[in-house]
């Protein structure tokens, strides 16, 4: 573990030139040809169950500790290197968190890279429940985590069998969901996008991917991913080549070319700190924050044209080292 982490580092450390390779190359350069193989959308269905059969994933608890080594071994068996990141957070409340990202790479050695990032811990408190009773109770997290980290742990099956041209590095996040207050539950957003928080604050001087896609709720059945708002306005470029891949694949029914509501999410933490990332998101989700976000509620369907678009986007980026 050590040794990945000291790898991540020095990797981190991009050079000047990799900023003109990402206008030369994000923004439309030689495209490689599609990589045989296929997104396989039954194991990340399989890969959904399997973290909410952990329990809700909330920082303190065993669930978030057994589900952290179970991902990170899954990555080890398939990456070039990964690595843990901890770190802690107070609250607003004077809580203190102890949290983890997780990172992996993917031919670390290229220059060119492509930043593929979805956060793996649920939320603590079911505050939009419907019932009252359920409000102060863990949310099971199906859609809201766990189908984002599928989609990228069962990418990373496929990059181990077919290594891609350019470089792919996988950032689940910590602490994403965990902003709430003892009264009501409000939400309260100092106290989350912690990880994606803490990987800007140290890593967002240096790492210069060429673009940078988040999943979020991507796996709800009939689910549609119109652009969403803050993806268009600070990186607009990745959002028409992300769609236009979409629409090429027969996938248009999920990812229709017109404007949705703004999110305020991971990604524009990352925005922030100069890595254009876009966020691939269903926000129209009935069960979002609420003790149904559960394994029914997915679809294979969904997570296999998702997964099926990010494989191809990164299959089509001509990275060159």
């Amino acid at each position: 573990m050590s040794s990945g982490y000291e790898r991540w580092l020095r990797l981190t450390a991009v050079p000047l030139v990799a900023v003109a390779l990402a206008v030369a190359v994000g923004c439309g350069g030689e495209e490689a040809a599609p990589g045989k193989g296929a997104f396989d959308a039954a194991l990340a269905d399989s890969l959904v169950k399997r973290q909410v059969a952990f329990g809700p994933r909330v920082p303190g608890t065993e669930a978030h500790a057994a589900a952290l080594r179970w991902m990170t071994e899954w990555l080890e068996e398939r990456a070039d290197s990964v690595a843990q990141i901890p770190f802690t957070h107070v609250t607003q409340t004077g809580d203190t968190l102890s949290l983890t990202n997780v990172w992996a790479s993917f031919v670390p050695e290229t220059g060119s890279r492509i930043l593929l990032t979805a956060h793996w811990d649920s939320r603590p408190v079911a505050e939009r429940s419907g019932d009252p009773a359920d409000r102060g109770t863990p949310v099971p997290g199906a859609n809201d985590g766990a189908s984002g980290v599928a989609v990228l742990l069962a990418l990373a099956e496929e990059l181990a069998r077919t290594p891609p041209v350019v470089g792919v590095d996988i950032l689940l996040t910590d602490g994403e969901d965990w902003g709430y207050g003892p009264e009501g539950y409000e939400t309260r957003i100092e106290d989350m996008l912690l990880g994606a928080r803490h990987f800007a604050s140290t890593q967002g001087g240096t790492y210069r991917p060429l673009f940078g896609i988040l999943l979020d709720m991507v796996g709800e059945r009939n689910a549609r991913f119109p652009w969403e708002q803050n993806s268009l306005a600070l990186a607009p470029e990745v959002v028409r080549r992300v769609w236009d891949v979409a629409e090429e694949l027969g996938h248009g029914n999920y990812f229709p070319q017109e404007p949705g509501q703004a999110v305020n999410d991971d990604h524009v933490v990352l925005n922030e700190a100069g890595i254009r990332t876009i966020d691939i998101i269903d926000f129209d989700y009935p069960a979002w924050h609420t003790t149904d976000d559960t394994p029914d509620k997915i679809d294979p369907a969904t997570l296999g044209a998702v997964g099926d678009v990010v494989l191809e986007v990164i299959r089509r980026q001509g990275g060159r080292p």
